[in-house]
């Protein structure tokens, strides 16, 4: 059951809507101000909020802030009740994130399908989705519409790289992102002294190269097709409207990019402090994870890549995955290989 929190302070309003929720089968908690309706989300988080505009003590503008300066409480799902005096007020806490509004006096057709609307949204944000860009015009279908969809996909120019051919260099400006529809690409950057360094693997369904338009930045990173590789691309101004008029799917991409940013970091720490055993051991399960279920032959990947992935020479790497085999944690059949002992490469010592 639906955890609702109302967040009212008139009375004779906040029971009747609550009766209205109760009746929908919806769990429904109530809040007299937007102080005790912090209180709560404390307490135990709502899957969604339904907050009037004009309270004591806390408005809710003053909630919808405070909400979205917590990562535990920034994606629950927020609708506005104002009256309709306050409606010139809406684009404020649109902007602030708030994600629709209800205008008093309602009926309960209009409130129950504003909730189920917004709840529609949130199991399209958290469904499957094929890894190829038929499920990602369905994604945007399911948030925005099919017209939207529609939109979004016509004139989208597909490309054919050939391995190893570049897709965007180092220092070239940003005009747009990319979709990697079949394939693998590695991101990679050149040392001074020449020396390559891999910084990411994608994978077919990724998208890459956002960082740097997001950042208005000459990318500072190559991206290269390590196999011949289908790439849609999708033009700056495509993609901002996308997510500048839609709040779900920029929160996706948010995700995304902070879970790049993380591993980012985590990367710094191992090519840092880390063995190369440890380095190696970390590179093959990655790898394992990242390709797993469309690699039934095992990681197919060269001996170079992997050196520039790891950080290490390749005759360093080769005498690692050497000792891997006679250790027999991994196997090596017509190059390419296979973890035979995965939770020893977890537990590797540095």
């Amino acid at each position: 059951m639906k955890h609702i929190l109302l967040i009212e302070d008139n009375k004779e309003v906040r029971e009747n809507t609550a009766e209205i929720l109760d009746l929908a089968n919806y769990h429904v908690t109530t809040a007299s101000d937007g102080k005790k309706g912090i209180e709560q989300i404390n307490k135990n988080k709502p899957d969604l909020i339904i907050c009037d505009i004009m309270m004591p003590v806390l408005d809710g503008y003053g909630v919808l802030h405070l909400l979205s300066k917590n990562p535990e409480t920034v994606n629950i799902p927020f609708i506005f009740l104002t009256a309709k005096t306050e409606r010139g007020e809406i684009r404020k806490g649109m902007d602030m994130g708030a994600d629709d509004y209800i205008t008093k006096p309602f009926d309960k057709i209009e409130l129950l399908n504003a909730i189920e609307s917004r709840f529609k949204k949130i199991e399209s944000i958290r469904k499957e989705y094929q890894n190829d860009i038929e499920g990602l015009t369905n994604f945007i279908s399911d948030i925005s519409g099919q017209e939207a969809a529609r939109k979004f996909i016509d004139g989208k120019k597909i490309s054919v790289f050939k391995k190893k051919e570049n897709i965007y260099r180092e220092g070239d400006l940003p005009r747009g992102i990319y979709f990697l529809n079949k394939g693998k690409v590695k991101i990679y950057k050149i040392h001074d002294q020449g020396k390559e360094l891999i910084t990411g693997i994608i994978n077919q369904g990724d998208y890459f190269g956002y960082a740097s338009l997001l950042s208005n930045k000459e990318y500072h990173e190559t991206a290269q097709s390590l196999e011949e590789s289908e790439v849609t691309y999708i033009a700056g101004d495509d993609f901002f409207n996308l997510i500048y008029n839609n709040r779900e799917i920029a929160k996706k991409f948010l995700h995304i990019l902070t879970n790049n940013v993380a591993e980012q970091q985590e990367k710094l720490l191992e090519l840092a402090y880390s063995s190369v055993r440890k380095r190696v051991a970390e590179a093959l399960l990655q790898l394992q994870k990242k390709f797993e279920g469309k690699e039934p032959y095992g990681i197919s990947f060269s001996r170079e890549d992997l050196a520039n992935m790891v950080g290490t020479s390749t005759e360093s790497l080769i005498r690692t995955i050497s000792d891997f085999k006679a250790e027999k944690l991994v196997e090596i059949k017509e190059g390419k290989i296979y973890i035979l002992e995965e939770s020893k490469l977890k537990e590797m010592k540095n």
